[in-house]
């Protein structure tokens, strides 16, 4: 266990400071007490100590006390309380499981509860009970192997423990961990009893297979339902993106289900940041402001992600600033760097990271995707450069292939070209599309047909099923007039029976969504929304507005008819809806599937300008500001 330094001196003053009573200690509370008041490793050390001077330690009771503390406090080290289980003599079941848990929680350290198992069942005269084969089965569904827990099942059944419910349900919960949820479905069937936990455990199974079909029909099926099982289930509609759905089944449970907890909020959050749903956002943050819902650092993070991701990012970031007390965990930081990445404001971004290292919370992998976006958005290559390079020398962070393709599209988007290419020759990974595909965007942007075409053939070897790759390819040829060879790559797409994937874009109005395809017809005030068009369009002519016929499809000659595509894009019809059925000075939000195309773009400018609107468009990539014929993107997105 190694040398402990004198310490009786500060281990008084540690014990009168940080006593929560007033006068002397019971003698069986006096330790107790004191595990109870660390706060850091060091005042475990010196608690450590005090247990071994006193012999305390031999009691099982104070010791598994003072493990607990070490295994899973946040301050803790599971290495640690290995090293004090080792040194203490005949520990009985009860210390072997609490090390049996421990472990099985760590994702690095989980074989270590079967070594402790194993000398349970062979060196020790120590019979396994239902919490020892509770842990393992977590431990084994977590990170261990089928082996494995096809072991400790035989176990289990040895014992006896076969039909007790709880080892039962954490069965039924390994395979379903596994993805082996018709395994986990048969245990079900076989159960001799059987509660609500069974029932979440297989509605949970089927959620993490993107089963929703057989998720929602067992959800059905179950006799009673609380706040988990709910909350699963609508977390599985965010998951598969169905979020109308998860919306819809939100509601039900207000009318008919329990409380909703923050575990509910946050998928329902999710929701409405994917749908701009801002009103339904809005009133879940009064009901959370109300006290109905605890805040927590996961429900801070969401509540500033919907807000972002709904186009009022100023909104979002006084959420964060009222949120101090909240903000010792990553994710509320990440939640706002995104934000200001996603709309462009890149100088905020990298305040808000300075401000975050002030404040002394560790960055992950996900804080450099949004910093190295943000410089992106913002042409900030310099700074790009140099958060990438301090991921490992700063933090110990090596780079996965996300960060290296937002390296790529940040040289590329700044005409760094040859450096893109460069570093993807220079990844210790394989590349793949998304990162070939980062750099032929960049083809597109900057015009280089003679790259572009070979990083085209390069994408369609790795994929000949990549659509996108296709698409993009064709839209370079466009946008040089090389229609003919346009021509022949979209030929090439309908004769392997492959299609793009169409424009849809998204307007809520007085809490119903309205979507609208490319050329779309379905909508009940389809008549007025064209006319209106046709009218809208005429007032951007004489505001000097030109069409942009770069993306226009490929086998229209008349330049008229070109114009008439141009005008039923998804985002056009969307935006002119908005424009019917909403007050002057009203703020229109946009949601887009796809990438916003260069004449949509120039076009929302001038529609800003003539109906003095704001118009905020969030498409695959980023959000737009359109505001007075400018947008916030300064042209380059």
């Amino acid at each position: 266990m190694g040398h402990w330094p004198n310490i009786s001196p500060i281990l008084t003053v540690t014990m009168k400071r940080c006593s929560p009573f007033k006068g002397p200690f019971p003698s069986y509370h006096k330790p107790i007490s004191l595990l109870d008041s660390c706060k850091s490793m060091e005042q475990i050390k010196q608690a450590h100590a005090h247990l071994i001077t006193t012999g305390l330690l031999l009691s099982p009771i104070r010791a598994n006390k003072f493990l607990e503390k070490l295994a899973f406090s946040s301050f803790g080290s599971i290495l640690y309380a290995r090293q004090v289980f080792d040194q203490i003599p005949f520990p009985d079941l009860f210390l072997h499981n609490t090390m049996i848990k421990a472990h099985s929680l760590s994702s690095t350290s989980s074989y270590n509860s079967m070594i402790i198992f194993r000398s349970v069942v062979r060196g020790l005269s120590l019979t396994p009970n239902r919490y020892t084969f509770v842990f393992l089965f977590k431990a084994c569904g977590n990170s261990l192997g089928l082996l494995e827990g096809e072991q400790v099942r035989v176990h289990a059944i040895k014992v006896g423990m076969e039909n007790n419910v709880f080892v039962t349900n954490a069965l039924i919960g390994m395979y379903a961990n596994w993805g082996l949820v018709e395994e986990a479905r048969r245990m079900f069937d076989c159960s001799v009893e059987r509660d609500l936990y069974s029932w979440n455990i297989m509605v949970g199974g089927y959620v993490g297979t993107g089963d929703m079909d057989r998720a929602l029909e067992w959800f059905d099926r179950m006799p009673e339902r609380d706040v988990v099982s709910w909350s699963t289930i609508i977390a599985g509609y965010v998951q598969v993106g169905c979020f109308l759905e998860a919306l819809d089944l939100f509601h039900k449970m207000l009318q008919i289900g329990p409380k909703p907890n923050e575990f509910t909020l946050v998928s329902v959050l999710a929701a409405c940041a994917n749908l701009v749903a801002l009103d339904q956002g809005r009133w879940i943050h009064v009901y959370i402001e109300r006290g109905e819902i605890k805040m927590n650092e996961q429900l801070l993070a969401s509540l500033i992600d919907m807000y972002a991701k709904c186009g009022q990012i100023e909104f979002a970031s006084k959420v964060f600033c009222n949120g101090r007390g909240l903000r010792r965990k990553v994710w509320p930081w990440n939640a706002v760097i995104g934000g200001f990445s996603m709309h462009g404001k890149s100088k905020e971004a990298i305040e808000i990271f300075e401000q975050m290292k002030l404040e002394k919370v560790s960055p992950n992998k996900v804080t450099f995707i949004a910093m190295l976006n943000a410089c992106s958005h913002g042409n900030m290559v310099d700074e790009g450069r140099g958060y990438f390079e301090s991921m490992a020398s700063c933090y110990g962070i090596e780079p996965e292939i996300e960060h290296y393709g937002c390296m790529v599209d940040l040289l590329g988007r700044a005409g760094f070209l040859d450096e893109a290419e460069e570093i993807i020759s220079s990844m210790p990974m394989a590349p793949d599309a998304a990162i070939w595909g980062a750099l032929l965007g960049a083809c597109r942007i900057h015009k280089d047909m003679e790259r572009g075409e070979r990083i085209g053939k390069i994408l369609k070897e790795m994929d000949p099923n990549h659509i996108g790759c296709c698409v993009l390819l064709a839209n370079i040829y466009s946008a040089s007039r090389r229609w003919n060879e346009a021509k022949v790559v979209r030929e090439e797409i309908e004769l392997n029976g492959r299609k793009k994937i169409p424009g849809c874009s998204s307007i809520e109005l007085n809490g119903v969504f309205h979507q609208f395809l490319v050329g779309d017809r379905s909508h009940p005030q389809t008549k007025q929304l064209y006319l209106f068009l046709d009218e809208m369009t005429t007032k951007l002519k004489i505001a000097g507005y030109v069409p942009q016929f770069g993306d226009v499809l490929l086998d229209i000659d008349d330049e008229e008819d070109k114009e008439t595509a141009l005008s039923k894009h998804s985002e056009k019809l969307a935006i002119a809806f908005g424009l019917m059925n909403t007050a002057p000075q009203t703020p229109i939000r946009i949601v887009k599937n796809l990438r916003v195309c260069g004449d949509c773009h120039e076009a929302t400018k001038f529609i800003s300008k003539v109906y003095d609107r704001e118009i905020i468009v969030r498409d695959r990539i980023r959000y737009h500001h359109f505001k007075k014929g400018i947008c916030s993107c300064k042209d380059c997105w």
